[in-house]
This record gives C-alpha cells, structure tokens and sequence, in this order.
C-alpha cells in the first residue's frame, strides 16, 4: 500500500495553479532581487569563525617556508646512492625542526634528520629510517629503489607565495583559521553580518511560562527561526509575537526596516479572515509572489519593504523549517557572501511506498541510514503533517520528490537532502 505523504490538510490544499511559482523558479526570482551586501569590517583572527571574507587572500610567504624534510631518517645526496648494491654512508650531525644543521655532507657523509626539519646544504633525497641499516651509531647502509627528492617538502610546494588562498565571498571555517595563521595574518577584513528581524503573528500564540488558555498555544516558531537564524551566524532582531491587527502589524514592519536587511515572519499568509501579512504588505511595500506549489509550504511570501527584503512564511512549524531552508537560507547565504552553492543532494533506495501527485515538489522528513552493505536508504520519520514537529525532530534528511515526479515503491531511488548540509 502506498503511504500518503500528506496526512493532514492545510498549506497544500487542492487550489487554482493560476500565479503559484514552482521552487526552481522561486529561487531564481528571490536571488535575482538580492544585492549582496558590501560593508566590511576588520577583525581579529579568532573573531572571524563563520564570517565572510571581503576580500581575496594572498600569501605573504611560502609555505612551507623552507624545504624540509617529510620523514624522520637521513638527508643524503642522491647522487651518492648507487644504482645497484648497497651504499654504506657516516653519519656527520643531525638535523631537528627548529634547529637547521648548516653542515654540509661530503662524499661518503649524510646527516640524521627529523620531520620538518630544513634540508641541509647539499642533499636532496631523505631515506626512512625504517629503510637503512645501522652498522654502528655512525654508519648506515642505504639499499636500492631510492628516488631523488623522495619525503622531501619542497619550499611553497603547498601555498606559494603571492598566490591566492581563499577568495572573497568564502565563508571562514576552522581550518580556514589555522590556515591564515600559517601565513602570519593576523587580522582580516569580512563582510558586515545581515541583520535579520522575524515575528511571529497570531492572537493565540503565548510565550514559553504563559498561562495557556482555551485554544491557545505556545510559539514554536520563533524558537526553529532563531536556531536556524542563529546557525546561519546572522545579527538577529527577535520582535515577539504581533497581534492579528493591521495597525500592529504595519508599526512592526516599519520598526523591522528601520534595523534590518531582512524580515521574516510565521503565520498569517494565507487568505483566512485574520490574515493580514499580505493585505498590508500591499499597502506599504510590494509582493513579488505569495504562493510556490510546493508541500508543505506552499503560502509564502517574498517581496520587500523599501530596501528590505521580507519572506511571509507559513504559520505551520514543519512548512516553516522547510520554507526556510529551501528558499530562506540560500537567500540569506547569498545576501551574505555574494555565492550560490547548491544544496548537497544525492540518491538513496527508498524502503517505503509513497503517495506523489505531479505537479508540485514535495518534502518529506526522512531517516538517512546505511543498508547492510553500505548503501544508502531512507524511509519517512513518522507522520509527514505539517504540524507534526516531533518528525522533523526525528528525522536526518529531506525526502525531494521533484515537481513532475509520481508514486514510489520500495526500492526505488530517491533524492535525499541531508540536515547535515543545512543544520
């Protein structure tokens, strides 16, 4: 039997197609009304973990900074190794990281050497020490198969110097870090943070410690955007809960431009009678679309507020994550850096029957497993309504049935969007 994706109504209800957006066009009409945000500001190495650079880095120097050696064992002269037989060599000095040997060997010499060491004057080729022959605690014997420059780290062989490193609109991690470190720079110049304002609307939300009355409920929402937000390394504006008035909810819109880049709401996008996001959006800003045939998640709003941008999502918990990260996220990635990476998909065997209708894209929370012969499979985490959080919380992935895509059977593939790409 096939497993209905939708078990609940709401957001994805049956209606008129006239005016819906699909997702792949939705996204091109949001990043095309994007500017990137340009301001810098200089900080401290330490202080820049997730920010995104203003610039291009060029190394000052070569790294390594000196030829050295890949390998404790023994710096020799290639051209003192004999093609055949075995090649019997003094020992003369040893070499450490930190403390260079200047000696130069002669004919018939060599010198000990450690990792990281410089290459004295005079070798080229380094011998492990696990492939010599002490004679005595200064004689080895060196056998064949050696190669010139072998375990030998050739100076700027890895980041030469005036090349570029990382290059303006990456976002910095931690080995992003150690690597400017290495090359001595110690303050950077990134991108100013945009500054993200979101509410959430209804007259029965209540916050966390409040009282709840009949038909009442706390605010989720707020909650997911200011973890989502908050990984995204955003300057966040929490507003609170606005009332189901226009008058309230035109004064918070113009409070939110006047401190941020970006809006975002939950709840109060649709057409009820207390939906008020888009009657107002009409009268103080503009709506670039309003609907995306899409489940769950079809009500959302983009369009702008002057110069600020404005994303009406759905009031939903679950149509909320999946509105953001599909269409929130890369906008704001975007607005930060200047890039578009593509979200890391690939396929997976379903274990499951799944019900699919063409014509809109669906996404389904899913369990991301290896099979017993490590192969990737996926099943659904539960029960896939709208409402449900408790699946998402569960689940590692999202299930992708594209837009033109029907019913699935068990063992079919299916695209996966793992949370690790996204969380």
């Amino acid at each position: 039997m096939l497993i209905p994706v939708d078990q609940t109504a709401g957001c994805g209800s049956a209606e008129s197609s006239e005016g819906i957006r699909s997702v792949s066009q939705a996204r091109q009409d949001i990043l095309a009304a994007i500017r990137p945000v340009t301001a810098t500001e200089k900080l401290a190495l330490r202080a820049a973990l997730d920010r995104v650079l203003a610039e291009a880095i060029t190394s000052p120097v070569d790294v390594p900074g000196h030829t050295n050696s890949a390998m404790d064992g023994y710096a020799v002269a290639s051209s003192q190794l004999a093609a055949d037989g075995t090649t019997t060599l003094s020992v003369i000095g040893t070499a450490y990281a930190g403390r260079p040997l200047a000696t130069q060997p002669g004919a018939g010499e060599c010198i000990r050497i450690m990792t990281g060491a410089p290459m004295p004057p005079g070798t080229d080729t380094v011998i492990m020490q696990e492939q010599v022959t002490l004679l005595d605690e200064q004689r080895i014997t060196i056998g064949t198969g050696h190669c010139p420059g072998q375990n030998v780290r050739q100076a700027g062989e890895d980041i030469p110097r005036g090349s570029q490193v990382l290059a303006s609109g990456h976002t910095l991690r931690a080995a992003d870090l150690g690597l400017l470190a290495s090359l001595g720079i110690a303050e950077i110049n990134v991108r100013r943070r945009p500054r993200v304002a979101f509410f959430s609307t209804g007259d029965e939300l209540r916050s966390i410690g409040e009282t709840l009355g009949e038909g009442d409920i706390y605010d989720s929402n707020r909650y997911s955007l200011y973890g989502m937000l908050r990984r995204l390394n955003m300057d966040i504006i929490d507003m609170g809960v606005v009332r189901d008035d226009p008058v309230a909810l035109r004064e918070a819109f113009r409070d939110a431009t006047r401190q941020a880049d970006v809006v975002v709401t939950s709840g109060g996008v649709s057409v009820g009678e207390a939906d008020y996001i888009k009657p107002v959006l009409d009268e103080i800003g503009e709506i670039n679309f309003w609907k995306i045939a899409m489940k769950p998640g079809r009500p959302l709003t983009f369009g702008n507020l002057g110069d600020t941008l404005f994303f009406g999502l759905p009031g939903n918990p679950v149509a909320v994550m999946v509105s953001f990260y599909q269409f929130v996220q890369p906008a704001l990635q975007y607005l930060a850096s200047g890039r578009q990476d593509p979200p890391l998909c690939f396929n997976a065997r379903c274990t499951e029957p799944l019900r699919k209708r063409p014509g809109r894209t669906e996404y389904l929370r899913g369990i991301l497993e290896p099979d017993q012969a490590g192969d990737w499979q996926v099943r659904i985490a539960g029960r896939q309504g709208s409402g449900i959080l408790s699946s998402m919380s569960r689940a590692n992935c999202f299930i992708v049935l594209a837009e033109d895509d029907g019913d699935v059977h068990p063992g079919d593939p299916v695209r996966v969007q793992p949370f690790a790409g996204l969380i």
